[in-house]
């Protein structure tokens, strides 16, 4: 529940703002069942919305959950169209001050900060401490276990109220935090089953947990490791270090040394953020062995498709309903086009695609629509 009404000096609400936030929430949304029901009476859904904000009577409503199952079985969960406008109000309020205090190596669901920019700025790292390919150098590979269920919202909360001095947008901030979405949701699809019971959303305390989907979930995570981040730069003085979401690598001459780092971040991380490791997925190697990476393999003196995404492409082409294979050829070469050594493997795509009937550019970048015979 919101503290105060809009009415407060402090909160910088209007109906200009909520129009602008729907008008970023509809750009990817505008399809989905309950954005055409929001813009069947878009003026008087967009006043109400306004009203119940100001006057501090909104509450989010209904969620959808289903399951994933690439690359692995995961719960997703969608919020409804107008708790989805109330998200990018927040963040189109509160969300540059935060990204202008991030660190420059904090990546995803940051603006202009994907996994392009991940992968060239990891590049970029690997020649500087390796001179260019010519020293030896290593790398530590760490992942968050089960990191959305596992979140702590009162840290969370902690980490906001420390930048957001404005009573009414901590107010809204929290209110969208502290929601918890299970209380009134549609489950969609039936494969729950799918799920561990330890990476599910509901089998967590109602102060655990951000449910994976929402721009305010993806925000709140930026925020919560942000800590982590500044921890690693200023207290342990990486110089070599990288995040997407929560996924981090450092780099460094000496194992010894990524092994002492090792040891203060298994201790940080429970007693500052209640985050731990997955033991499983923590890797110290040398970087001439290639560092896979956000869907990328860094290797000496070039960066290719993991492997297992490239096959997985080539099986789903085969296997894609023709009306389909346009779409997917072109999403795979967009992927390709970002790695700097993919010529063979969209040369093999490419075939694949013209045996499926559909034409291919010179430049190997491009599909086109097959013409009915």
């Amino acid at each position: 529940m919101l503290e105060r009404s809009a009415d407060s000096s402090d909160a910088e609400f209007s109906f200009e703002k909520l129009v602008a936030a729907y008008f970023d929430c509809r750009r990817t949304k505008r399809n989905t069942a309950s954005a055409l029901a929001f813009e069947a009476d878009l003026e008087r859904n967009l006043a109400r919305l306004h009203d119940e904000i100001a006057a501090g009577t909104y509450r989010p409503g209904p969620s959808i959950c289903f399951v994933v199952t690439r690359p692995k079985p995961r719960e997703v969960w969608a919020a409804d169209f107008r708790d989805r406008i109330v998200h990018h109000l927040l963040y189109n309020a509160i969300g540059p001050r935060f990204e202008a205090a991030f660190s420059a190596d904090s990546c995803a669901c940051i603006p202009g900060r994907g996994t392009l920019y991940a992968a060239e700025r990891l590049e970029h790292k690997v020649r500087s401490i390796t001179q260019n390919w010519s020293r030896t150098a290593w790398y530590l590979k760490c992942d968050l276990a089960n990191f959305f269920v596992t979140i702590d919202k009162w840290i969370v909360r902690e980490l906001l109220a420390a930048r957001i001095p404005e009573p009414w947008w901590l107010s809204l901030a929290e209110l969208i935090l502290f929601h918890d979405p299970r209380q009134d949701v549609e489950i969609r699809g039936g494969r729950l089953f799918l799920i561990p019971p330890h990476k599910s959303l509901f089998n967590q305390p109602s102060h655990l947990g951000l449910p994976i989907g929402n721009l305010s979930s993806q925000f709140f995570a930026n925020v919560h490791l942000d800590a982590l981040d500044q921890h690693v730069k200023h207290d342990l003085r990486c110089r070599h270090y990288i995040r997407y979401v929560d996924d981090f690598l450092l780099l460094h001459e000496s194992p010894q040394q990524l092994n002492a780092w090792l040891a203060d971040i298994k201790s940080f991380l429970p007693a500052r953020l209640g985050v731990s490791l997955n033991p499983s997925k923590t890797i110290l190697q040398p970087i001439a062995r290639g560092i896979d990476f956000v869907g990328q393999v860094v290797k000496p003196w070039r960066r290719a498709l993991r492997r297992r995404t490239f096959n997985d492409a080539l099986s789903r082409l085969r296997t894609a309903d023709q009306a389909d294979v346009w779409t997917s050829a072109n999403s795979y070469f967009g992927m390709l086009r970002q790695v700097s050594s993919g010529h063979h493997d969209r040369a093999l795509i490419a075939n694949l695609v013209r045996r499926r009937g559909h034409t291919i550019n010179r430049a190997l970048t491009k599909c086109y629509r097959s013409t009915p015979a």
